[in-house]
């Protein structure tokens, strides 16, 4: 399992992605999750992946093939991210088609998602989410962020903190925040953490950073985030005990 993450606000959008793909008690193993397949000064295009790790390096080999041999629809060639998006997803549903017979006669999962994150030129910037069928759906402003993978750990604090108009370098923090969370909850999440940052119309992905296990930044918020939530949780107002009475008589139904 992995996770993945996707926020897209006004000013932009950060993406994150973690790199275990195994945990085991004697087996750990890290492939790279987050892609960049940008043009600068004419796209920025974005790839995170989960699941089937031989499914998504399938598809991720084939997109890189399509450039290189300049094919007619490539990542490069089609005129907008919704574009990039349906291409994603029908590469994806033709390499699953394929191997399914083969995997699924051993009980192999063969089902990947992606997040497709970006801008193409004359459009504004958005943030898909492919599902391993290939059919993909956009963030909004409603629901900004968008998560594949192991999801439940990392999505409480982004339900109460992220909207649309909060600046770029807040989002980011909140991002890791989300992976840490889930990583403390999760062994089959785990460093190094893959993240981007892109600021709408500049078509150029210049923020990116990668941190590993033992990163000092990683531990410093990890740090201040339990000892906020410790210091939160103290200054809570007391539970007013007795407001209702219990009945010793369990409920008949007549």
């Amino acid at each position: 399992m992995t996770y993945c993450l996707g926020i897209m606000v006004d000013k932009g959008l950060v993406m994150a992605a973690d790199s275990r793909t195994n945990a085991g008690v004697d087996h750990v193993s890290s492939y790279q999750k987050l892609f960049d397949f940008s043009l600068p000064g004419e796209r920025v295009i974005i790839l995170c992946t989960a699941g089937s790790l031989s499914t998504s390096q399938s598809v991720l080999h084939q997109l890189e093939q399509d450039i290189k041999t300049s094919a007619e629809v490539n990542l490069h060639s089609l005129p907008s991210l919704h574009d990039v998006a349906g291409y994603v997803g029908e590469t994806l549903r033709k390499i699953q088609d394929k191997e399914r017979p083969w995997l699924e006669k051993d009980g192999i999962g063969y089902q990947s998602s992606f997040l497709v994150g970006g801008q193409v030129a004359g459009e504004p910037p958005n943030l898909y989410l492919v599902y391993s069928q290939g059919n993909f759906i956009s963030a909004t402003p409603e629901t900004p962020f968008l998560q594949i993978g192991e999801t439940k750990y990392g999505k409480p604090i982004l339900d109460r903190t992220i909207r649309s108009d909060s600046p770029l370098k807040e989002i980011a923090k909140t991002a890791l925040l989300s992976m840490d969370s889930t990583m403390r909850s999760n062994i089959s999440v785990g460093p190094p953490i893959d993240m981007v940052l892109y600021a709408t119309d500049t078509l150029e992905l210049r923020d990116r950073v990668q941190l590993k296990a033992d990163d000092p930044y990683l531990d410093k918020i990890r740090e201040y985030w339990e000892n906020a939530l410790s210091t939160a949780s103290r200054n809570l107002p007391a539970v007013e005990w007795n407001r209702i009475a219990i009945s010793a008589e369990p409920d008949v139904e007549v």
